[in-house]
């Protein structure tokens, strides 16, 4: 099976996730994935620093990386 090719990396979580699953940040348009925003989490890690907000405490675990 050939490897995905719209991946992003949700500026939230970290993780990899299809491009057309995931909606922008509502503070600076990056990529936030489907799991985040199910979870409420609407901003990146990024503005939630700048904003002075802690870590959400439900964003989703890393997922481990295949190996190439």
């Amino acid at each position: 099976m050939a490897p995905e090719v719209d991946m992003m990396v949700c500026r939230s979580c970290g993780n990899q996730e299809r491009a057309s699953e995931g909606s922008p940040c509502d503070g600076c348009e990056t990529f936030v994935c489907l799991i985040c925003g199910f979870r409420g989490i609407t901003l990146c890690k990024a503005c939630r620093v700048k904003r002075g907000l802690p870590e959400p405490a439900n964003l989703p675990p890393p997922v481990p990386r295949q190996p190439s």
